[in-house]
């Protein structure tokens, strides 16, 4: 259960990035999001970092992006198949979300080499 094991690398993402200004949606962030919506049994991990990458990208969300294509790579998502999603996004979002997404992606898949050397 790798993949549920991540929940702690959630909170801590959630609180290092607004836990001091909002707290509150920090814990919901933690507690709903991740613990409870996360966890449910109708979709595996890997299936939800896909539905959970297309729409970030479809809706231009570039700053979760990249914590999410990090999400999807350790879930086994691979990154030909994330590859895929940005080009075929590209028809039913727009060349500019396929084209920051590819930008995002590029860095994460090159940060990914670095610390598996």
């Amino acid at each position: 259960m790798a993949e549920l094991d991540q929940t702690s690398l959630h909170s801590t993402t959630a609180r290092k990035a607004f836990g001091d200004i909002a707290p509150d949606l920090a814990r919901y962030t933690d507690r709903v999001l991740f613990d409870d919506v996360w966890a449910r049994p109708g979709l595996t991990p890997r299936d939800r970092c896909m539905v959970t990458i297309t729409c970030l990208i479809a809706l231009y969300r570039g700053n979760e992006l990249g914590f999410h294509l990090r999400k999807a790579l350790d879930t086994g998502v691979t990154e030909s198949e994330i590859i895929e999603i940005i080009t075929h996004l590209a028809f039913y979002s727009g060349w500019p979300t396929a084209s920051t997404a590819l930008g995002i992606a590029r860095q994460v898949f090159e940060d990914k080499k670095e610390t598996t050397r």
